[in-house]
């Protein structure tokens, strides 16, 4: 069969897009059925929370050919759904619908080899309805200094100060019940976040720089919807 030129151009095009990516390292289309509908079975990879943080209740369906996430009501904690993704740089693209205005879709990049910080967060970022907040969570909240101090409350002006520095927030409407495209890039220091192909947010800070990103939670604590998963690894 031939290719029309215009086909061609596409093809090249995004040939050329996937290389300044870099390597494909992961994708997930969601395009398969799940055994059973009491327990999360999502597949291809990709790991919950739900059995140690909502009493083993389904908080992850496989439906329409996507993965939708919700809360469980009996949940002490957000849902996570993790897949295992090592780089330092790398971009992760999804389409995703938020179908609720207090709904948040959470991109989490986690080591859990690194001791330093509580449960492996590196870095994130959070995309909502009115907003976008990306933070440092290494030398941020989540660093164990820091972390102690503010649950025993004893955060000092000088660490307060700093934590301020940590994160920041990007007034940004989305629409609700409407599928979005998504790309969050981390090179050397700083994260971007492209929605829909304009950017909408980038924040700089030195955890994020951190050496080997591990592992891609997906952290919501209401509802979210998402497909067409992608992970490129640059380096």
């Amino acid at each position: 069969m031939k290719l029309t030129l215009s086909a061609l151009i596409l093809l090249f095009s995004l040939s050329s897009l996937a290389d300044e990516r870099g390597e494909l390292i992961f994708q997930d289309d969601f395009e398969r059925s799940e055994s059973q509908e009491k327990k999360d079975e999502p597949g291809n990879g990709w790991g919950t929370n739900s059995e140690k943080r909502a009493k083993g209740n389904k908080q992850v369906d496989l439906r329409n050919g996507a993965m939708y996430i919700y809360i469980h009501k009996e949940a002490d904690h957000g849902v996570s759904v993790t897949q295992p993704a090592e780089f330092k740089d790398g971009t992760v693209a999804m389409k995703f619908m938020l179908e609720d205005s207090k709904d948040v879709l959470g991109l989490n990049f986690a080591d859990l080899k690194f001791k330093e910080v509580h449960a492996g967060h590196i870095c994130m970022t959070k995309i909502g309805t009115k907003k976008i907040e990306i933070a440092d969570l290494k030398t941020g909240n989540m660093k164990l200094e820091h972390r102690t101090a503010r649950q025993n409350k004893t955060v000092t002006e000088e660490q307060q100060e700093l934590l301020k520095t940590k994160t920041k927030s990007f007034p940004h409407k989305l629409e609700v019940g409407k599928w979005h495209n998504l790309e969050v890039t981390i090179a050397g220091d700083t994260m971007t976040v492209t929605i829909n192909g304009d950017e909408a947010a980038s924040f700089s800070s030195s955890g994020i720089d951190h050496a080997t990103k591990r592992l891609l939670r997906l952290a919501v604590a209401k509802d979210a919807v998402v497909d067409e998963i992608r992970i490129w690894k640059k380096k």
